[in-house]
């Protein structure tokens, strides 16, 4: 990497930590069809209400619908729907209909679910690692910029 001068930049904390900065092999060879699969879920699972309630329900278990709503902030009745039928589709929850009255529905993560949830816990491992990287980039974009610093959870100084 090169500051704008062409020479390298002193080495600092916000770099990569030594375990990281490795040389990587390559990647093994893949299919049209794998890449396609890959990208698909990428998109489904990426979006930010599946990651939400892909912690909350690693975190608690099986839950009501209605109890899922409330610990998945901010979500309406019909994007949580929507999110938890695609996650069924992909087989990453379990959706129990129970004939009461009123009808009781609850949701679980599968084998398959609780995998992907380990393997994106990763970003918040990732993102607590590097909130205060993240806080200093985006300020010092902003100054050389002149424009607004980006305003969110990593940037409001929690």
């Amino acid at each position: 990497m090169t500051n704008f001068s062409g020479a390298l930049p002193a080495p600092t904390s916000l770099q990569q930590p030594a375990a990281i900065r490795t040389e990587r092999a390559e990647p093994p060879p893949t299919t049209p069809d794998l890449d396609a699969l890959v990208q698909e879920i990428i998109a489904r699972v990426a979006d930010k209400w599946t990651m939400l309630a892909l912690e909350v329900l690693t975190e608690h278990g099986r839950l009501r619908f209605t109890r899922l709503a409330e610990l998945v902030s901010g979500v309406s009745q019909k994007m949580l729907t929507k999110t938890l039928r695609q996650m069924e589709q992909d087989g990453l929850v379990t959706r129990t209909v129970y004939p009461v009255i009123p009808p009781r529905v609850e949701y679980e993560l599968t084998e398959m679910g609780l995998s992907l949830s380990a393997a994106f816990c990763g970003v918040w491992v990732w993102a607590e690692q590097y909130q205060q990287a993240i806080e200093g980039a985006r300020r010092a974009f902003a100054q050389r910029s002149g424009s607004v610093p980006v305003q969110g959870a990593a940037s409001s100084g929690g």
